[in-house]
């Protein structure tokens, strides 16, 4: 608590997901954790603008999800930027769906790389994209390890 008091953005994410998910003895308020995470996100927290993001997505408030995606996307949230490719293979924007899941799979994550494995067997990626960002994938995953 002294750190949510000293706007501590990671601290007050973490209470809205207490707040959200009725956990650590504090009972459930959805109303209350959206306000600790926007609160969060305000602050510049990519975790609270990805959970934004996950909670209206399900909701179906497809044009707040997408705001809240791009925001964690752009300070580095990869699988903010995977769920930005399925949005946009939602809208029929293939080529943008491309390009998050090429800049994911490129920062090393798994599932943007296998999605994109995936529409180059169906022909939708080309050879020299493929291997370009599965060079780079490489390459994230073996700097991590």
């Amino acid at each position: 608590m002294k750190r949510v008091k000293a706007n501590d953005a990671v601290a007050i994410c973490v209470l809205g997901n207490y707040y959200y998910n009725g956990e650590g003895g504090i009972t459930q308020d959805h109303t209350k954790g959206m306000d600790l995470y926007a609160r969060s996100a305000d602050l510049g927290f990519c975790n609270a603008h990805y959970n934004l993001a996950s909670i209206y997505y399900k909701g179906g408030y497809l044009k707040k999800a997408k705001f809240h995606l791009e925001a964690a996307a752009i300070v580095g949230n990869e699988v903010a930027r995977d769920m930005l490719g399925c949005l946009e293979v939602q809208s029929g924007n293939m080529e943008r769906a491309i390009k998050h899941w090429s800049i994911a799979a490129s920062a090393g994550n798994f599932t943007s790389m296998n999605t994109l494995r995936l529409f180059f067997e169906k022909g939708n990626v080309s050879r020299e994209s493929i291997d370009s960002t599965l060079a780079a994938y490489n390459s994230a995953c073996a700097e991590m390890r």
